[in-house]
């Protein structure tokens, strides 16, 4: 009996991207791991790739998003607990990530492409859920910068090091692996963490490098309060200092580290980030007394990286939803990706995407060669902030044509779209806002004159290749030959730096529909404008969007 009641059946839904090896379907980051050195870590990726594109990890990427962490202050009796209770989902993402290598591997890794292989790693677990992969960032970060006291990084390295996720609380000795944070800025001065007041009094002796200090004073964020140590600035007798400190001391009582809020964020949901109070917190100091921002930078280098990777990754994850989405779902009697006017829409996202990952697979490159080749160093330096500036730029407007690729459903948080639009800011925020990477850009310039010439030589590679790639870097030499104003430019120099990186990354290496698109809509006076704006090619739409989109495992 038919029931009356009835009203429709569902149809044209395109359903859910089922499991899927995330890291073999982008095309785009396989080929960089192979270009940069890293093909011996093929076969490890794509276990990797399976298990983040997994509907079970999806599952708790969902869980870990919905639920967020709770505070804890005082347990019922008055007692100070300083406790962040996280749901078990955002354990399970942190054990997957850290137990493959995301967080503190490459330091540790022989492997020539040790770098480039974890910043896959990082690229493919921040594609499934953003929270949970900061503070495996900073646990990665955190090594460099230990290295300026070398006996307190010979006792954390292991740890670090280990692969092991261990949420208990329990003192760093006891546990078999830890995770580390920081808490740089404050209230009064923020990205100028020369304006610091909080105080650091040596204990039981003259301080100095390696020294137990007594910390006092406040930080305006602290990321996943809940790692086992962070590294920190002070104001030692001898000026502003970097310092490690643990969360548990010693002797199995709590650090006096007081959680005083978490903070209500636009997104980044599942990881807390927090207001705290050093009460006589101690530390030990790391480096030279008075040079603590020159000992810490060593960690925002790494975090800077991963901040491109993170935007590569956000861009990934709309290109995936989109591409996914069009194809399985018609209007107006075709299929949405046959339609010539979205063709050129998804085309024109799949190309930013590639160029965000080229991009930042390109600098993770320099961490693998920065120590024996000076060349390497020197590109580093100013490839960090300027891959990290423009890729943080485009990542929201990405994420915002990516959602309305969905139409409406794209909206409604069951679709993901609005988990990664409202993360897609997250980074241009994070180790320094756009004005501050611009102008770090210009003081690495002014410092290392050199490093412009190396980063003008890397470009002159694909010099002859495309007409239009060579008309953009004669402008940008034009650019940066002018000393005039050159502040109040700063961000239209940079944009020029990275539109004719990526362009010369992509016209060696991306398929020639790719790089042909990329030039032609990034690199004309101008710059780049909406998307969708591609110069008709329909068998070039094609060729892009069918080399980007997921293929369901079989």
């Amino acid at each position: 009996m038919v029931n009356r009641f009835d009203t429709h059946e569902v149809t044209n839904q395109a359903g859910e991207l089922g499991d899927h090896d995330s890291f073999t379907s982008n095309r785009a980051l396989h080929e960089a791991l192979q270009r940069h050195g890293g093909s011996e870590a093929t076969a490890e990726l794509a276990s990797l790739g399976e298990r983040a594109g997994s509907l079970q990890a999806r599952e708790w990427a969902r869980l870990a998003n919905e639920n967020r962490p709770e505070l804890r202050t005082h347990d019922r009796f008055g007692h100070r607990l300083d406790v962040v209770e996280y749901h078990p989902a955002y354990h399970q993402l942190m054990e997957l990530s850290i137990g493959a290598g995301s967080a503190a591997s490459a330091w540790f890794d022989r492997r020539d492409a040790a770098h480039v292989i974890r910043a896959a790693k990082f690229l493919i677990t921040y594609g499934l859920e953003s929270g949970h992969s900061c503070p495996v960032s900073m646990t990665n970060a955190v090594v460099p910068a230990l290295r300026h006291q070398p006996d307190v990084a010979a006792e954390l390295a292991p740890l670090l090091a280990s692969g092991a996720y261990d949420p208990s609380n329990r003192v760093l000795t006891d546990k078999a692996g830890i995770t580390a944070g920081m808490a740089m800025t404050e209230k009064q001065g923020g990205s100028d963490v020369r304006a610091n007041t909080t105080a650091a009094t040596p204990i039981g002796g003259a301080g100095g490098p390696g020294g137990e200090y007594e910390l006092v004073g406040h930080k305006w964020f602290c990321s996943a309060p809940m790692s086992d140590g962070f590294l920190t600035l002070a104001q030692a007798p001898g000026g502003l200092s970097c310092f490690w400190m643990p969360r548990w001391l010693p002797d199995g009582t709590r650090n006096p580290i007081r959680i005083q809020r978490l903070k209500d964020k636009l997104g980044d949901r599942s990881n807390a980030s927090s207001e705290i109070e050093l009460a006589g917190a101690w530390a030990r100091m790391v480096g030279e007394e008075g040079r603590g921002v020159r000992t810490i930078i060593e960690m925002v280098n790494s975090t800077r990286l991963d901040c491109s990777l993170g935007s590569a990754s956000v861009m990934r994850r709309g290109v995936e939803q989109a591409t996914w989405h069009t194809h399985n779902r018609s209007a107006f009697g075709a299929v949405l990706d046959e339609q010539p006017l979205m063709a050129n829409v998804l085309a024109d996202l799949c190309v930013e995407s590639e160029a965000a990952t080229a991009i930042a697979m390109r600098l993770a490159a320099t961490f693998d060669a920065a120590d024996t080749d000076p060349r390497e160093e020197l590109l580093q330096r100013l490839l960090t902030p300027v891959a990290k500036y423009w890729t943080c730029k485009r990542a929201p407007v990405h994420a915002a044509e990516s959602l309305e690729c969905l139409g409406g459903m794209g909206y409604v948080e069951e679709s993901d779209m609005p988990r990664v639009f409202r993360q897609s800011p997250l980074n241009g925020v994070w180790e320094g806002s756009g004005n501050v990477i611009c102008l770090d850009v210009l003081r690495a310039m002014q410092r290392s004159p050199e490093s412009v010439m190396v980063f003008l030589d890397e470009v002159e590679r694909a010099a002859g290749t495309d007409a239009r790639l060579d008309a953009a870097t004669a402008r940008l030499r034009k650019e940066l030959d002018d000393g005039d104003s050159i502040e109040s430019r700063a961000r239209g120099v940079v944009e020029q730096m990275a539109l004719v990186m990526q362009g010369t990354l992509l016209v060696q290496h991306a398929p020639h529909e790719v790089a042909d698109a990329f030039c032609a809509t990034r690199l004309r006076e101008g710059g780049p404008g909406v998307f969708g704006t591609l110069p008709p090619d329909p068998s070039g739409f094609r060729a892009i969007v069918d080399r980007h989109r997921p293929v369901p495992s079989a």
